[in-house]
């Protein structure tokens, strides 16, 4: 009996002092999320956006992009677009955008957390979807 709670604190030391050794920590990250880095007055393009079924856009107009949550200085802006839903195999472009992200006046290099919600006006409706990316800013 007493080797065996001997044995289990000296398991748990082990175990705490595996997990405090850890060469560095993963602070504000998002496991999963694409990460980006922007350069202060530069404006990058994330990617196509757009809705179809069988390889027709169902959009009415454009999407719109917000910003939710994120650090100051960024902005995000739709750009209409021809774009190629790769996702679904198709041939031919539809009606689109591209998702465009600026960073003005940053002053400090930052790492932080950007939340965008997409907002597309289909013939079916009003679709909303947020997508969560990792913001890394370079003065």
């Amino acid at each position: 009996m007493r080797t065996s709670v001997a044995a289990f604190i000296a398991s748990c030391c082990l175990a705490i002092s595996f997990f405090a050794s850890a060469p560095y920590a993963r602070a504000q990250t998002i496991d999963g999320a694409p990460s980006i880095a922007l350069k202060n007055g530069e404006t990058i393009e994330v990617g196509p956006v757009y809705w179809v079924s069988n390889c027709k856009s169902l959009l009415k107009s454009m999407p719109a992009v917000e910003i939710l949550d994120g650090p100051v200085g960024v902005t995000a802006t739709m750009k209409e677009a021809m774009v190629l839903p790769r996702r679904q195999h198709c041939a031919n472009k539809v009606v689109g955008g591209l998702l465009m992200l600026s960073a003005q006046d940053v002053e400090d290099q930052s790492y932080s957390n950007m939340t965008l919600r997409i907002t597309y006006q289909t013939r079916d409706g009003e679709r909303k979807f947020s997508h969560v990316f990792n913001v890394s800013l370079i003065p």
